[in-house]
């Protein structure tokens, strides 16, 4: 039971491929109340089951708030969705954002759009949820609306230029699944331990040899997970963090280099996930001599509750 639910202004649904979070939202985007399972939009099919997992997350808020707004993002709007919902095109800023909404079939929730960049020349990419998160990133952080990169770490990690309160363009690197799929079904995880300590000097030394040798190749340097237990140079207890620390570090010398490029070298730089994902990246950040990044948690509440508002969907 939430208390203060007559101060509701907003269900905002962060709707990703494996899990459904939901946040009672009050005026000015404050969080009243939230909720979360493994009702993702991969988990269900057809109209009927995501109205009945909306109906199972949040259907006592819903009765007890009938003409409460339902604002969701991420994989929800995808094909395989509640509804598909094109993507709008970078540069985009939430006014963009807003005016591609569209409502599922049975106008249970209106749904955000996701975000293309196609230059024409480099093969497209697309993100669905993030661009939320950057929007409520801006919203906590006005800092950031001038110029500055965002960077998101996750199963697909992404990085955002930000230009005058509108994402330019960004870049995806599939770190995190890189890592799951290398440890979980190659050569490199027979020998990995199952500690759950963070062993944070081999994640570092993992870092630092992407930083320094880098140019011999990622798919060369990520067989010394295996390499370094074959012949005793580390223990197992090491190994699945080494090979964190390459994919990461590669990952950085790449994005930051992609930074650089855009302008950005000397703009802020904000973290924007979970913080224990985030604190490494913070870490490996230190690797490369970057300045300390801004640490944000979930922006993707804040993001909603703007979206609404930009839509026109908010009475306060």
């Amino acid at each position: 039971m939430v208390s203060n639910a007559n101060t509701a202004s907003l269900l905002a649904l962060d709707w990703g491929s494996t899990s459904l979070r939901a946040f009672l939202l009050g005026p000015g985007g404050k969080v009243l109340a939230e909720r979360s399972n493994g009702k993702g939009a991969s988990t269900l099919s057809g109209a009927t089951a995501f109205a009945a997992a909306l109906d199972g997350i949040a259907g006592d808020w819903l009765a007890a708030h009938p003409r409460l707004p339902v604002l969701a993002c991420g994989m929800i709007g995808s094909q395989h969705g509640w509804r598909d919902v094109p993507y709008a095109a970078c540069p985009a800023n939430a006014g963009a954002l807003a005016a591609g909404m569209l409502a599922s079939p049975g106008a249970e929730i209106c749904i955000v759009p996701g975000m293309l960049y196609d230059d024409g020349a480099l093969p497209p990419d697309v993100m669905r949820g993030e661009e939320t998160q950057v929007v409520g990133a801006l919203q906590l952080q006005p800092a950031l609306r001038d110029a500055s990169c965002i960077v998101m770490p996750g199963t697909h990690s992404k990085w955002a230029q930000v230009n005058d309160g509108r994402l330019m363009r960004f870049a995806t690197h599939m770190t995190g699944e890189l890592f799951a799929v290398l440890r979980t079904h190659s050569v490199l995880g027979r020998l990995m331990g199952d500690s759950e300590t963070f062993a944070e000097h081999a994640f570092v030394a993992g870092v630092e040899a992407a930083r320094d040798y880098g140019h011999l190749g990622m798919s060369h340097q990520i067989f010394a997970a295996r390499t370094l237990g074959v012949t005793g140079r580390a223990p197992a207890s090491d190994l699945a963090d080494y090979l964190s620390g390459l994919l990461v570090g590669h990952e950085l010398r790449a994005g930051l280099a992609w930074r650089d490029a855009a302008g950005l070298a000397s703009a802020p730089l904000a973290l924007v996930g979970s913080q224990v994902l985030c604190r490494r990246y913070a870490l490996a950040l230190q690797c490369f001599h970057a300045a300390a990044p801004l640490l944000l948690d979930n922006t993707a509440p804040a993001g909603l509750y703007h979206l609404a508002r930009a839509a026109g969907m908010l009475k306060d």
